[in-house]
């Protein structure tokens, strides 16, 4: 029992020592950037304000979300708190301007996070599709998986062509180098990640799970995952000089052996320093490796700051 204690005053004071670092080098250092004080008037139609001719794919930095479909999962006050990532629905966060997506599913279609499940991916499919009629240049960056420890479920690949087959941008390395303009009417790239199924392959309308990585680091300590975050960026190639998308997530993840084990109490730790992490990517030479950026309970303001950075790659800023 004395060790279980020590070890959590130990940790709980590694977490505000943590949580000092990031305060002290965001009122040293600043959030700017260039791009950083932009906000753009429609975040419904950003992609299409932007100009699609002038966009091009490797060059976008995408607003994207962690646990994406999670708004309703569990039961609320009791295991919600648990799993929940985001509060807002897919309509809703691509109405504000997220452009990329993680779905997690079982064998029964249900999107699920661990455990606890939630809503069919009908509901997800429907969002999209429903956002897709009511824009015209919006691309999304749409990855399901099968969670893990879970069955994939049956025929998910043909189900996902079925459902979105006039919207999906087949797997091409090509597409990198193009502009939205290009890829247009096409408007969704789907990476599908199965557990044992047989994964897409070159030139199959859904993408294999090669094409979208990241460095998942598991940590509720918010300097430490921001200093991992920066240093396997930094190990990445430059966006023009690579065939597949890199995510960057700006989340710390609760931890079973800590007290603290609700998601929104321990991923804002480092939450509000999604604007640091840019401006440091420029102090540290690797703002042109950052491309997909997302993070727990998106807000307009991370959205913005993505926006105002592509803006400013367009237009030869950055």
């Amino acid at each position: 029992m004395v060790s279980v204690i020590s070890h959590l005053v130990q940790h709980r004071k590694a977490v505000i020592s943590e949580k000092k670092i990031l305060a002290d080098l965001q009122q040293k250092s600043g959030n700017e950037f260039p791009g950083s004080d932009y906000h753009p008037p429609d975040r419904k139609n950003w992609m299409s304000n932007l100009e699609p001719q002038k966009i091009q794919i490797n060059k976008i930095i995408w607003p994207g979300t962690h646990d994406s479909a999670t708004n309703d999962i569990g039961i609320p006050f009791i295991s919600r708190p648990f799993a929940q990532c985001q509060t807002l629905s897919i309509y809703e966060q691509l109405v504000i301007g997220t452009r990329v997506f993680d779905i997690r599913v079982q064998e029964n279609r249900r999107v699920c996070h661990g455990i606890l499940l939630t809503y069919s991916i009908e509901v997800v499919l429907n969002d999209i599709k429903k956002f897709l009629g009511e824009t015209e240049s919006e691309i999304i960056i749409l990855e399901i998986r099968t969670e893990y420890g879970h069955k994939d479920p049956p025929e998910f690949d043909k189900y996902l062509v079925g459902q979105l087959s006039e919207f999906l941008i087949y797997q091409d390395d090509q597409v990198f180098e193009k502009t939205v303009a290009e890829l247009l009417p096409k408007r969704v790239i789907c990476v599908w990640k199965p557990s044992k199924s047989p994964p897409p392959k070159p030139g199959d309308p859904l993408w294999s799970s090669a094409y979208l990585k990241d460095n998942w680091i598991d940590t509720d300590l918010p300097w430490t995952k921001f200093q991992s975050n920066m240093k396997y960026l930094s190990d990445q190639p430059p966006v023009t000089k690579r065939n597949f998308f890199y995510r960057v997530e700006n989340t710390v993840t609760p931890q079973a052996n800590n007290p603290v084990v609700y998601v929104k109490p321990v991923t804002y730790r480092i939450h509000p320093y999604g604007r640091l992490f840019i401006s440091q990517c420029f102090s540290n030479g690797c703002a042109d490796r950052l491309q997909i950026f997302s993070e727990d309970f998106i807000d307009e303001d991370f959205i913005d700051a993505c926006i105002g950075l592509t803006r400013a790659k367009i237009e030869g800023k950055a």
